[in-house]
């Protein structure tokens, strides 16, 4: 027993490092993250802590395998990142933090600025009904009315204010107008997601901006220093999960997938998607890795495809996805996509090829690899019940590129390596696109007289019993000749066979048709046997060539029948040139 665990230890390519199942850790990953908060080459992992859903959110910070420090969070936290906001010595980064409309921002781990998303427009026949209401023209039953007849025709949506007024009781309604009555209305929307741009520079320690999805789909990203809105962009339908890659001042792509079930592609010089993927399951990652995105769908699937919205694989789980992350190793050129699965294992996948599996004690609902302390290869994982895993992968631990999971081979992966398109081919592309009708009507032409030529070669053929295999289905044959020798006597063989199916063939003859200033046979006319169907006949005649200025002729063999004019098969035989006669 104990030889068997040694084996399944030396087989792993994980050290488990640290586990507490009630570290009473909640939170998702898009509310986690590795960084060094103190400037010391340390990493800490910082957590939003959910709490119960309503009250006890805090923001976390754990170094080693045990807690640091904790902020009290004012709202449930819907995203987390760590970025560098500025070139102040010492490099130490910030943590924003988005919470319902607001971005708190800390350094050194207490608060230093709060950014409050723009408010949207107000419907102007809400205001004007809520105006009404203020100066008691109207009782809070026509309230009530009217609200819920701009609901279902306004194009602007209606007011916080005005929803939870429309869910109330009777009863309840007169002291709510009362409340709120004096107060101006307000539409805020809240934030979705959160993500890192790099300003202008790609260096790991570059100044990053802020990226930020709203509700009402609106994308946003902000200047890391000023935190005002430097670019906005619009989606069709509200944005959950989002990755950007590139910088702000020369080139960037934002894949964001959305509510609708879609993934849209935004870039630098549109305000609107550039690319569309639409999904047949709701997406529950989103993963980038390379040039290529990965996304886990509700359907127990995942897909690969490129930046540009082209699907390249899919692979079958089998189990819901609950998270996904990127596990980046630099230092060994790795890089593999981490799938949180429900039934308690997380598969890491190298493009559709399942390279390992771990199990985890519970369901994992958020994972983050990277650095730690001072060890690059870290695994870490929060559990639905609230546990804290910390893995850490053996520096003697190697990934095969092939698929574990049975199906079919990795080959059928591999992706051809198509050539880029030249010049030449753009053009052709035009020009095919420009000409299509006329080049279609062409081509339909040639092939037309291709196959009007074809046919009249076979009736001129079965006309005149050049073919090889002859027309008549009375007499079913087949014949082939070779010519054996170098000159100036060759040796020529027929081969006949009646191809029929139990009838024999008779009453035939074989006459041979050449120039007599060039060649001579000594038999030129042949009597065939009776033909067994299915059997081969050879028949050997001589030709000696007469010439000796080395040129050749074509003989020409007819198989006849008695009684009738036309021969049955007609064969043309190049002979070849004598060598012999050459020589002397």
């Amino acid at each position: 027993r104990a030889y068997v665990l040694t084996l399944i230890l030396a087989s792993s390519k994980w050290l488990d490092a640290h586990y507490d199942p009630v570290a009473n850790l909640y939170t998702f990953s898009s509310c986690i993250a590795l960084s060094d908060l103190h400037g010391d080459g340390e990493n800490k992992l910082v957590a939003g802590d959910l709490g119960t859903g309503v009250c006890n959110m805090k923001l976390k910070v754990y170094h080693g395998t045990g807690l640091l420090s904790e902020s009290t969070l004012l709202d449930l936290p819907t995203g987390m990142v760590s970025f560098l906001m500025d070139l102040h010595e010492p490099r130490t980064p910030a943590i924003a933090v988005a919470s319902g409309p607001f971005i708190y921002v800390y350094k050194n781990l207490r608060p230093y600025f709060k950014f409050t998303l723009p408010s949207l427009e107000v419907n102007p026949l809400e205001q004007d009904v809520w105006s009404q209401a203020k100066e008691d023209m109207i009782d809070p039953m026509t309230l009530k009315e009217m609200l819920e007849g701009l609901r279902d025709k306004a194009e602007i949506p209606l007011s916080v204010r005005s929803l939870r007024f429309l869910m109330l009781e009777p009863q309840e309604m007169e002291d709510f107008v009362l409340l709120h009555k004096e107060q101006p209305i307000r539409r805020q929307t809240v934030i979705t997601c959160i993500g890192t741009l790099k300003k202008n520079m790609a260096d790991e320690d570059a100044v990053s901006c802020l990226v930020i999805g709203t509700e009402n789909g609106d994308v946003y990203i902000l200047d890391p220093e000023a935190f005002t809105i430097l670019y906005k962009m619009s989606l069709p339908s509200t944005p959950n999960l989002m990755d950007v890659t590139g910088q702000f001042d020369v080139e960037f792509r934002i894949t964001v997938a959305c509510r609708n079930g879609n993934i849209y592609i935004l870039r630098r010089d549109s305000p609107k998607p550039k690319y569309c993927i639409e999904l047949s399951s709701h997406p529950v990652g989103l993963v980038r890795m390379g040039k290529n995105v990965v996304v886990g769908c509700s359907h127990e699937t995942l897909h690969g495809y490129t930046q540009k919205g082209k699907k390249l694989w899919t692979a079958y789980l089998p189990a819901p996805v609950t998270t996904m992350a990127l596990m980046d190793l630099p230092t060994r050129g790795f890089q593999a996509v981490l799938v949180g699965l429900a039934n308690c294992e997380v598969h890491m996948y190298r493009d559709k090829n399942l390279v390992s599996t771990i199990k985890t004690p519970d369901v994992v609902t958020s994972i983050c690899f990277g650095r730690y302390g001072r060890e690059d290869g870290t695994l870490i994982m929060t559990t639905k019940g609230g546990g804290l895993i910390v893995k850490i992968l053996k520096r003697t631990a190697v990934f095969e590129d092939r698929d574990s999971a049975p199906g079919p081979p990795i080959a059928q992966s591999i992706r051809l390596n198509v050539p880029k398109k030249t010049k030449l081919y753009v053009d052709q592309t035009l020009r095919e696109r420009e000409n299509a009708v006329a080049m279609h009507r062409a081509f339909q032409m040639d092939l037309s007289r291709l196959r009007l030529a074809a046919a009249r070669a076979y009736v001129k053929a079965l006309e005149s019993s050049l073919t090889p295999m002859s027309a008549s289905l009375t007499e079913p044959l087949k014949m082939n000749a070779v010519v054996q020798g170098l000159g100036p006597s060759f040796k020529l063989t027929l081969n006949i066979q009646n191809t029929a199916a139990c009838r024999p063939v008779m009453n035939l003859a074989i006459s041979f048709l050449y120039d007599e200033n060039l060649y001579s046979m000594r038999t030129a006319f042949f009597k065939i046997p009776l033909l067994v169907p299915g059997l081969n006949y050879p028949i050997d005649t001589f030709v000696e060539c007469l010439s000796d200025k080395g040129i050749s002729d074509i003989i020409k063999v007819f198989v006849l029948r008695e009684g009738k004019s036309a021969p049955l098969l007609t064969a043309h035989i190049n002979m070849p040139v004598s060598e012999g006669l050459a020589l002397n």
